[in-house]
């Protein structure tokens, strides 16, 4: 089989060495607050304090309050700082002021989001000019066809994130209700979690109504379009919100079908300007065009640290800052450019000094397939419990080619055409869709360049594209001598499987197939499948 050099820490890491211990299986939160020395200790409490002033100045405002008593998914609201408790545990220097940095971020622009949606909401602000420049999009929609219209005069609303994707992340039981009420209305109990959880949300009228028009994308599977199919329905036949439906071709990678896809973008533009009123900006595309271009070069230079033995920026924090950075941004926030340095420069740091997650690494490890919104921070447990460091995931895999981004009569039809690319490779679509290659292929030659023998393969039991797999991935794995660790979830349902059912998959393959003892045994079982 294919071995790595084990690392150990060269420097001695501050405060606690057992995380664990901080667990209580009596609470639904943590018994107490991680010591991590003085100065990371300090620098945790001042990120703690910074995020409770975003969730202060949001529910300040009236409309804000009235739609946390109307909207059942508003409950997550109240665990956002415990949530990003579980996603710095055991972490101190650089890789602490990534998570925060990222993290709070993340948060500060999903907050805006609600607090946006509010505003047009015709149940709580009721802001009808407002509204009228509000186009709706779905949550895996990547929003490259509105990067050329103004954000002060037009506005993305991507109203399912916090309703359903967010809450899911800070709030482990929140989307239950709405999976039990889709199925109640005899949708498949065997669909992927994720759309029937939102078309539940829909059906048990749990979503903000606003927006001028609304954009669905063919995204991951049938189970997707199944769920936009009931959401269409009710925007246009009870709302009266006309919605385009964004044909995206799933065999991406083949050159013939890039006409199409660009065409597809064209008529989804034109869709916007008709019924919002505003024309599209080249100006502000080109603008934007810059500003995604700056962030993918950001992106391959942290992968490319992640590729030595001493990667930086990984696991939870890295997927959701690049899935909120990539689809929901897609360069229009001219914030999100700060924040990618600022990354960027906290990795540089860290692999100057050598900086180590925990004490020892024994295996470098690419996870593949979507992995279980409800236990995100997994990836960290993994490193701290075994010593397995997460180098990269699938769905932070994405685009490295650069868009055109100077205004010439040329590059403004390249632009149709790169906006299609870039919404073909999509996170929630880069590699379920697109063929034998980006699925299979991709993966061993990720493993070759990043130095991984571990893949840790989610599998998603409601994904059919990932499961119908297996058995290739099983022979090629062994054909390299890669270790492949099957770990099974329901993305979205933890009555499925819990956390530490989830965990005790990796518990269970490193002590019986790698003959390994755990770094830390306090975190080989923690009390918080009844946790937040």
């Amino acid at each position: 089989m294919k071995t790595v050099e084990k690392l150990v820490n060269p420097v001695k890491r501050a405060g606690e060495q057992s995380p664990g211990k901080i667990y209580d299986e009596k609470l639904k939160v943590r018994a107490r607050r991680e010591w991590r020395g003085v100065k990371d200790t300090f620098y945790d409490y001042t990120r703690w304090l910074y995020l409770m002033s975003v969730l202060a100045r949001f529910i300040m405002v009236p409309r804000n309050v009235r739609g946390f008593f109307r909207y059942r998914w508003m409950m997550s609201y109240l665990f956002v700082p415990h949530g990003m408790d579980k996603f710095t545990v055991g972490l101190r220097d650089e890789a602490l002021r990534i998570a925060h940095t990222s993290f709070n971020f993340v948060i500060a622009d999903v907050t805006q989001a609600i607090a946006n949606a509010f505003r047009g909401d015709r149940r709580v602000g009721n802001d009808v000019a407002y509204s009228d420049k509000c186009v709706i999009t779905d949550e895996n929609s990547m929003v490259t066809f509105m990067m050329g219209f103004d954000t002060k005069k037009v506005h993305t609303i991507l109203r399912e994130v916090p309703a359903m994707f967010a809450s899911n992340i800070f709030h482990q039981f929140n989307v239950m209700h709405y999976l039990d009420v889709a199925q109640q209305y005899g949708i498949p109990g065997d669909v992927c979690p994720m759309p029937e959880a939102e078309a539940g949300i829909s059906i048990d009228d749990d979503f903000c109504v606003l927006g001028k028009c609304a954009v669905q994308n063919n995204t991951t599977c049938d189970g997707s379009l199944m769920g936009n199919g009931i959401i269409a329905k009710r925007l246009e036949r009870e709302y009266g919100i006309p919605t385009f439906q964004l044909a995206t071709p799933l065999r991406h990678k083949e050159p013939d079908v890039m006409d199409y896809a660009a065409g597809e973008i064209k008529k989804a533009i034109a869709f916007v300007e008709e019924h919002t009123g505003e024309k599209w900006d080249w100006d502000v595309y080109f603008a934007a065009a810059k500003r995604v271009n700056d962030a993918t070069r950001c992106r391959i230079a942290q992968m490319e640290i992640n590729s030595t033995p001493y990667p930086q920026f990984f696991g939870a924090a890295f997927s959701l800052y690049n899935d909120t950075n990539y689809m929901g941004n897609s360069g229009r926030n001219a914030d999100f450019v700060t924040i990618d340095h600022k990354l960027l420069k906290l990795a540089q740091q860290g692999y100057a000094a050598r900086r180590m997650y925990a004490r020892e690494y024994r295996h470098r490890c690419i996870v593949w397939g979507v992995q279980p919104q409800y236990v995100i921070d997994m990836l960290y447990w993994m490193v701290q419990c075994w010593g397995v460091v997460p180098l990269t995931d699938m769905l932070s895999v994405i685009n490295t080619e650069m868009i055109a981004e100077e205004d010439t009569p040329e590059n403004r039809e390249q632009a149709y055409r790169d906006m299609a690319m870039l919404n073909m490779e999509m996170i929630m679509r880069n590699h379920t869709h697109g063929g034998y290659k980006v699925l299979v292929d991709e993966l061993w030659e990720l493993c070759e360049k990043m130095n991984a023998d571990v893949v840790m393969m989610w599998e998603h039991m409601s994904c059919k594209a990932l499961t119908g797999m297996h058995g290739q991935f099983e022979e090629q794995a062994r054909a390299r001598g890669i270790h492949i660790m099957w770990v099974s979830h329901d993305l979205c349902d933890p009555r499925v499987f819990t956390r530490q059912a989830i965990r005790d998959q990796v518990n269970n393959y490193m002590r019986t197939v790698m003959r390994e003892e755990p770094l830390d045994p306090s975190l080989e079982n923690i009390p918080d499948n009844e946790a937040y």
